[in-house]
Formats: structure tokens, sequence, C-alpha cells
């Protein structure tokens, strides 16, 4: 789906430096901290700037294997009506028929089906991406931002993400002919994640 990088995952991970033994204790399930985190979009508007968006109702776990980064999940759900431009006629019009149509489909969701080590801190997670009942695949770049416990005691770990997609293969396909040639709203979409998540403790 048009990601960074274009190698094969055979041949990065036969040049990656040796992993951090010390990864192996961030092994277990986390939460999404949605207070501390962002999902967000870039579209080109009308040909010649961008509009910057973002989700704010969204729940998400990971399990990270920090040891075999092969077997880590992720598994994301995004209540659409949440989106968020900063002005309310495009937000309404966004929720609208002519784009997600929120009423019919509330949620976008995001499962993951592999993930991959590619780099000395970057990660490639690949899943289903699913938007108004159109399930693709995605691949997310990810790079570890650390790992800390907070003054609450909780155990934190950071990524952040990019992706690009073309909306159009979700149905997302509304658009306006400018005067002077072009359309007013691109058809790519750039997304970024920032991400920290909590560890959860095993039941007892």
């Amino acid at each position: 789906m048009g990601i960074f990088t274009r190698r094969t995952e055979q041949a990065v991970t036969a040049t990656l430096p040796a992993a951090d033994p010390a990864l192996a204790a961030l092994t277990g399930d986390y939460a999404i901290d949605a207070a501390h985190s962002s999902i967000g979009f870039t579209v080109r508007h009308a040909m010649v700037t961008n509009v910057r968006g973002s989700f704010g109702d969204y729940s998400g776990s990971l399990h990270l294997d920090g040891g075999d980064p092969s077997r880590s999940t992720a598994s994301i759900d995004v209540k659409i009506a949440s989106v968020d431009t900063g002005i309310g006629d495009r937000d309404a019009h966004l929720r609208g028929e002519d784009f997600f149509a929120a009423e019919q489909f509330p949620l976008m969701t995001f499962r993951s089906t592999s993930a991959a080590r590619i780099g000395a801190d970057t990660y490639r997670m690949t899943g289903d991406l699913t938007i108004k009942d159109v399930t693709r695949p995605l691949s997310i770049d990810l790079e570890f931002g650390g790992a800390a416990t907070d003054p609450y005691g909780n155990e934190r770990v950071g990524f952040e993400g990019t992706a690009e997609i073309l909306r159009s293969d979700w149905g997302l396909t509304w658009n306006a002919a400018l005067e002077a040639g072009g359309v007013m709203v691109s058809d790519k979409v750039k997304l970024t994640f920032d991400i920290s998540a909590v560890k959860q403790n095993p039941a007892a």
C-alpha cells in the first residue's frame, strides 16, 4: 500500500544490528492511552495547501514481544464521528454521506496480521484497515520512542508511525473539480500515529 521501504523483509533483516536484549522486558499486553496519544491525517486541499485533522475517540490494544517482534500484534477501533479538523462545517461534511457516512459505518478498525523489525528502532506492522465495510491491507512503519515508568507507576511505551493510503481504495471518492484544473481533495492521505500505551497487569 505504497509504504516507504520497498525491500523485502528478508533482505532488511539480514542487515539489521542485533536487537537490544533489554527489549525482552517489554513483552506483554498494553492498552493505548488515548489521552496521551493521537491518530491524525493530512490531505492536500485545492492543490495548494494541506488540511490536517484527527480522531478524538478511539481505543486500542497492543501485544508486544520484545524478544520476537514478529509475534507482536495491534488492534485499534476509531469512532468516525470524532473526526476533527477544527472547522465544524467541514467535520459535518466528513461525517456525512459524501465521505464516511458515520451513522451507517461508525467505526474504522485496524487489525494486525504480521509484524517485523526493519531497523534498529523501527518496525513494520501490517494488517487490515476497514473503512465503510471495505477492508484492505495497510502497512504502518513505526519508530520505537522508548519505555518509561510514569509517576503513577504505569509502565509505558511509545511509538510514532506514518502510512499513506489512497482514500478511493476505501470508497471515499467525493471530489469537486477546480476551474484552473485539478480537484478539491487529493486522493492520497497521510496517516500519522503518535502512541503511548500502558502495560496491563495480568490477572492474578
